[in-house]
């Protein structure tokens, strides 16, 4: 059954129709969503508030564009709508009883970061980027990107995620956003700049291992072995000199070797041990975390996400627990 057929079954009323037309653009304009606002909850509302849109204004559809172009033009105004109302889940205090934190290097500015399971960026994969873009789909999903990308001003950073990660043309961007080509271009220009200041080029760092690769086994392991262990020397043997640790929504930041290593230290000072669960978030190994309990069982405790730089650990990003079950990890085990 053609395009033609099924829209105008859609705006008959066929929902089956409708989903033929709108489902296989799902996925990757969830990843789209959750780009622009980096928060796997909000990247839902926003896909749900998308598909009701579409599903309401399919009869103004005026076929000038693909449906995928239409469908990224009504999600990208959801989400600069979510941007602009300034509804972002709060920082935290820290939370673990009993540990005193130490000074942070620096406070961060995005505490509704989440992490992405890997298990839905699988079926996003393969997305058709226009020849115009300037990111690999995998490092524009990384968490480093992601949270530079949530700095920018809403306008530059849809414009920004457009252009250069989906490889739309100045002009399609600029009637999505009902701007024009000029303003799109000087948008864009501004938006580079801001997250080069934020984020170091890719050439400038040693390239992680390849995905499920001998040496990313290798250093994974390693990483297990010292964290379950409580091995502090060994952790931070692991580390990169200018490694970075978060733990969002808990605004504290801790930015090179030595400031990590008090962390680390004061993580394991009471003696507890924890056990690691091996996921993956925004294409990196990731951990879920869980304490030991009076009765015996783990208790989840968060999600830790691992960036690899080489056979080295440049991030260590920590959420809580909340984020497990977007992973397919229990509360306990």
């Amino acid at each position: 059954m053609g395009t033609t057929d099924l829209i105008s079954r859609a705006r008959a009323g066929d929902g089956d129709a409708f989903r033929a037309l709108t489902e296989p653009h799902r996925r990757e304009l969830h990843v789209h969503c959750y780009r622009m606002l980096g928060s796997v909850q909000d990247a839902e509302d926003a896909l749900q508030d998308t598909m009701l849109a579409a599903w309401q204004g399919l009869a103004g559809f005026g076929e000038r564009s693909s449906i995928r172009t239409w469908l990224y033009r009504i999600a990208t105004n959801r989400c600069l709508n979510t941007l602009r109302s300034a509804r972002r889940r709060p920082a935290k205090e820290w939370g673990w009883p009993g540990l005193e934190p130490p000074e942070p290097t620096r406070l961060g500015e995005v505490p509704w970061l989440e992490p992405y399971p890997d298990a839905l960026l699988a079926g996003a994969s393969g997305v058709p980027v226009g020849p115009e873009a300037r990111y690999e789909q995998t490092e524009s999903i990384s968490l480093a990107f992601v949270t530079a990308l949530q700095i920018l001003p809403p306008r530059q950073l849809a414009v920004l995620v457009l252009r250069d990660v989906l490889g739309f043309h100045a002009t399609e961007v600029a009637e999505m956003l009902d701007s024009t080509v000029e303003s799109v271009t000087s948008a864009l220009r501004r938006a580079r700049a801001g997250l080069h200041a934020r984020l170091p080029e890719v050439a400038d760092r040693v390239p992680a291992p390849p995905v499920a690769s001998a040496a990313e086994d290798a250093i994974v392991a390693k990483f297990v072995s010292a964290y379950e262990s409580a091995d502090v020397e060994a952790l931070v043997a692991l580390l990169t000199d200018d490694v970075f640790i978060a733990m969002p929504p808990v605004p504290f930041e801790y930015l090179g070797i030595a400031a990590a290593t008090r962390f680390c230290e004061t993580v394991f000072s009471s003696g507890r041990r924890y056990t690691l669960v091996a996921t993956r978030a925004n294409g990196s190994p990731a951990f879920g975390i869980y304490k030991p309990s009076p009765d015996g069982t783990q208790t989840a405790f968060g999600l830790m996400a691992v960036t690899l730089s080489g056979d080295r650990i440049r991030s260590l990003t920590r959420f809580d627990d909340r984020t497990l079950p977007w992973f397919g990890l229990p509360a306990q085990l």
